[in-house]
């Protein structure tokens, strides 16, 4: 580490704490140390560039204290500490402006990362205001939806219908939404239709079904293939949306970073999420449009 951050560690516990300024100060930290939130207030005259802060404590406990730091110092980052099963302490925490927490005990290393990581976040100039989910995610209005009990053959023309339409646009990164929405009978969106819905629906069941353990390694022929796309199809044109579709994907909060939608889809292994706004969904945020913020970036 070429400079040395200044860590305040707060935690009622001596011997964590002295045992983790030795670490700390082994790997290169400047260390202070506070038992209390009262002491930690003190030292911030030091001007500590990250705080360890605990959030279990006598007295002037972590959120009290996370408050006051907040009030006089907005923009130093805080790093919290909080036991097992106390996750909605944790989130209190995060909701008061916590930069992050870590379970205790914690690894060293991970907490070493998440001290480095803290103070870089803080060193960032921002020259740009990041947008949010609602800037960048397409409108429900905008968005391609069908009631659950339309065919297949009026979900694809539709699916069409939306490749065409951006096709004339001036921005041609404005691409297929490649699903569409369902809704039942009161307007509510209750699953998604994408096209890697219909190739999974179109696929006989016999495919997929236990062979023995030889069969792995055996190539079909070019004659068991012949046709069977083309029958299947046809077979799929008249069942209703409902018996194919996948559940509604999952949804964020209109006003979320980029960031925090992209972990979503990567966390839950998913391409596009609903947006919400006030208990209602308002848009769709899609891989696409998170790509193209990337590219936006890049340019500049």
């Amino acid at each position: 580490m070429s400079k040395k951050i200044k860590v305040l560690m707060v935690d009622d516990e001596e011997k964590f704490r002295l045992t983790t300024k030795k670490i700390l100060n082994r790997k290169g930290f400047d260390t202070l140390l506070a038992a209390g939130g009262e002491k930690a207030i003190e030292l911030l005259k030091e001007e500590p560039e990250v705080v360890v802060l605990d959030i279990k404590m006598p007295g002037m406990d972590g959120h009290d204290t996370l408050q006051e730091i907040k009030k006089r110092r907005p923009d130093l980052p805080v790093i919290m500490l909080t036991g097992h099963g106390a996750l909605p302490s944790a989130q209190e925490a995060l909701n008061q402006g916590a930069y992050d927490y870590l379970t205790k005990p914690c690894d060293i290393d991970l907490l070493t990362s998440k001290i480095t990581d803290a103070y870089r976040h803080s060193k960032v100039e921002v020259d740009f205001e990041e947008k949010t989910v609602r800037e960048v995610m397409i409108p429900l209005e905008d968005y391609t939806t069908q009631h659950q009990n339309s065919t297949i053959r009026e979900a694809v023309f539709k699916l069409r219908e939306s490749f065409a339409a951006k096709v004339s646009t001036n921005n041609i990164m404005e691409t297929g939404h490649r699903s569409l929405l369902v809704y039942d009978d009161n307007g509510k969106i209750i699953g998604i239709l994408a096209i890697i819905d219909l190739l999974k629906t179109i696929m006989p069941a016999y495919l997929s079904a236990p062979k023995p353990s030889m069969a792995d390694s055996i190539q079909y022929s070019p004659m068991f293939w012949s046709g069977m796309f083309k029958r299947e199809t046809s077979r799929l044109a008249s069942k209703s949306i409902k018996d194919v579709m996948s559940p509604a994907p999952s949804s964020i909060d209109a006003n979320a970073n980029l960031m925090e939608a992209a972990y979503t889809m990567i966390k839950l292994n998913q391409r596009r999420l609903t947006v919400e706004w006030s208990g209602e969904i308002v848009g769709v945020i899609r891989e696409q449009d998170l790509f193209f913020e990337i590219e936006k970036i890049m340019q500049e």
